[in-house]
């Protein structure tokens, strides 16, 4: 996906709309998902999304090639969404700081594991600090390595292992708590 992203890059730095189109349809849905998950605000979050590919439109030629298309774009979405965060003075600190995210549809993990095992690792997830969450969720649902979250997050690549390290030991915790209940 790599060599497309910068296929359509190239051309959409030329003005080729339908290469635009493309590379929206590319990236619209994981994109989306990492913008929501920061600001529990589907109508926000889309008008990030939008302002992220405006972003794109304009300055396609600036892709320099020296991370992943997809780095770029995050971390186009990244500053635009800590942006919006700023202009509304929230402070990110913790996820229980947000309400709960009503979402029918079944997330990977889910899909991946039983109904009921879901359920736990998706509370989990939840009670995650948002850095925590954010670089578990890039990782695992974006494969993303260490080294293109710390791009994304403009920090050190330790700073993003460290996180990851914690985020584990949180899940498991979490995990290994509500099984013994469940039992």
């Amino acid at each position: 996906m790599s060599q497309e992203g910068i296929e359509l890059l190239h051309k959409i730095s030329k003005g080729d709309q339908q290469a635009f189109a493309d590379f929206y349809r590319l990236y619209e849905n994981r994109l989306h998902r990492f913008i929501l998950s920061k600001l529990n605000d589907f109508h926000e979050a889309s008008d990030i999304l939008n302002e992220t590919f405006l972003e794109v439109w304009r300055k396609a030629n600036t892709f320099e090639g020296r991370s992943k298309v997809s780095t770029w774009l995050f971390g186009i979405a990244y500053y635009k969404t800590m942006d919006r965060l700023r202009k509304k003075k929230l402070i990110l600190v913790d996820g229980d700081d947000f309400p709960e995210i009503v979402d029918e549809s079944p997330d990977a993990m889910s899909c991946l594991l039983s109904d009921e095992r879901g359920a736990h690792v998706k509370h989990c997830l939840e009670t995650l600090t948002q850095a925590h969450r954010a670089v578990m969720q890039l990782s695992f649902f974006e494969d993303m390595t260490y080294g293109e979250i710390a791009t994304i997050f403009n920090c050190p690549e330790g700073t993003v292992k460290t996180r990851m390290f914690h985020a584990k030991q949180a899940m498991k915790h979490c995990l290994q708590g509500r099984m013994e209940a469940a039992s």
